[in-house]
């Protein structure tokens, strides 16, 4: 059963964060501290800048893949092959490092609103534990199951 505590304080949360005391937890859960909430925002922030410049570095290197692909002549289909392979490579790590950055900026976006922790699914409390170990969960367990059995 999902509920909102009241916090102790019932004031403003950390600079960026909503009030900590709105955070959604399970039945069970210590409420989230203002203190948990603003480490968990430095956290996601520090995986922001994390992430760009990964996908900074995997475009310089597709670029460079790229431009060196031009100037082929005399390779063979192997030497041809294998810069189709890490380009490909570098490609598939740079839009997986999007994606995760979408994913985590979306996290940001919800913990300045209140929403972070609670289901897109069923609007219950994700658990709190869930959202520590995963901050980009969306879904709790049970609806993330129905997802996956879909």
């Amino acid at each position: 059963m999902a509920r909102t505590r009241q916090g102790r304080n019932g004031g403003a949360g950390a600079a960026g964060v909503a009030d900590s005391a709105v955070l959604p937890v399970r039945e069970g859960e210590d409420p989230w501290t203002a203190e948990e909430a603003a480490e968990l925002r430095v956290e996601l922030e520090t995986e922001v800048q994390r992430l760009r410049t990964e996908i900074a570095a995997a475009e310089t290197a597709i670029n460079g893949l790229v431009r060196d692909s031009g100037d082929g002549a005399g390779d063979d289909q192997a030497d041809v092959g294998s810069k189709n392979v890490n380009r490909e490579h570098e490609m598939a790590l740079a839009a997986n490092s999007r994606e995760m950055l979408t994913q985590t900026e979306r996290a940001l976006a919800r913990l300045e609103t209140g929403e972070f922790g609670r289901c897109e699914g069923c609007g219950g409390a994700i658990g709190k534990a869930r959202m520590q170990a995963f901050p980009r969960a969306l879904l709790c367990v049970a609806c993330k199951q129905k997802q996956e059995r879909r």
